[in-house]
Order: structure tokens, then sequence, then C-alpha cells
């Protein structure tokens, strides 16, 4: 349980996941071809140092590629969270944030919004336990909890903090029509 917290309110954290996104997005730009080396030394010659110097650089010189995501992870200046998904639009639309992502595209232009969105593929852990008799059971029969864990289950859309509260006005008064895809 206590990873299970851990991953939802830490690494599923929307300012955690904005980071990731914008991370992301300078690596696609600074590696050559926009991928990790695939040989084996070259890869591990990429270390921490090598990318968190390269944002430094890229965020104070406009003309590197890259330049305007390094700048927003080394100034602090993510994206904000615009939407984060929620049980009573999936209910109505179960793309509810491919269609809120998509319609603030259309609004506001696709650099100023990205969606990060994750779903988890398997089911409860399942390890063996070992119980005061000897014999071995499954973490599942033994705890109720572990076997009633819900899915971790994201959806965010992430703003330019530049236009977030027109954003957030237009998705107040939208969000419902969008859902619907009316």
């Amino acid at each position: 349980m206590a990873r299970y917290f851990m991953f939802t309110q830490v690494y599923c954290h929307p300012v955690r996941r904005a980071y990731d996104v914008h991370l992301k997005d300078f690596l696609k730009k600074w590696l050559p071809g926009g991928f990790f080396p695939v040989d084996i030394e070259e890869h591990l010659s990429l270390t921490d140092n090598e990318v968190l110097s390269a944002i430094a650089g890229a965020a104070r010189d406009p003309g590197v590629p890259g330049h305007e995501e390094a700048w927003r992870l080394f100034a602090r200046r993510h994206f904000r969270q615009l939407y984060q998904r929620n049980p009573s639009d999936y209910a109505v639309n179960p793309e509810a944030g491919r269609a809120i992502y998509e319609a603030a595209c259309r609004e506001f232009g696709v650099d100023n919004l990205r969606r990060d969105s994750y779903k988890q593929k398997g089911g409860s852990p399942d390890f063996p336990v070992l119980m005061r008799d000897g014999r071995i059971a499954s973490s599942l029969a033994v705890s109720d909890a572990l076997s009633n864990l819900p899915v971790v289950a994201i959806d965010f859309v992430f703003v330019a903090p530049e236009i977030r509260a027109q954003a957030e006005r237009w998705l107040e008064e939208n969000r419902l029509r969008i859902i619907r895809q009316e």
C-alpha cells in the first residue's frame, strides 16, 4: 500500500508530471535524432550531469534547440494543470481528457498545451506471503486492501502559465459541451 500511495501521490503528482513532459520535449530536441544513443558505451556516458548542463545552457541561449523547454525547466515556468481526470467526466466520455486536450489545442494552439495520460496495465500486486504456520499464500488472498487497490489512471492537460487564467475560464464555460462532444 505504501508503494501504491507513493506512486499515486508522488510520481503521479501533476507538477512532477509537467516537469517530465518538458524534460521529454527537451530531450527530443537536444538528443541526436531525438533519441538516446543505442550504443551501450555512448548511452552510459550520457549522465544526468550532461543533461542538466545542457538544460542550463539551452535555457540561457534562445538559439539552441530545446531552448523553451529548457527555460521552462530551469526557470520553473512549467506548464500548469488545466484539467485532471475526473470520474464524472469519464462516465460521460471515456476519452474526456483527450477531448479537452484537442479542444484546448484548437482554442489556444498546440504549443501552449500538453497532455499526459497513463493507465496501469497490471492489476493488484500478487506476491507470496509466508504465513505463521509456514505455509505460503497469495498476498491477494491474505489482504482485502491489496486485492481492492484501484488501478492507477491519470490524465492531465497542462497549459502554459501565461494563458492559464484565460484557459481555466474557457474550460469552466465549455467542459461539459466538450466532454459530451456536442
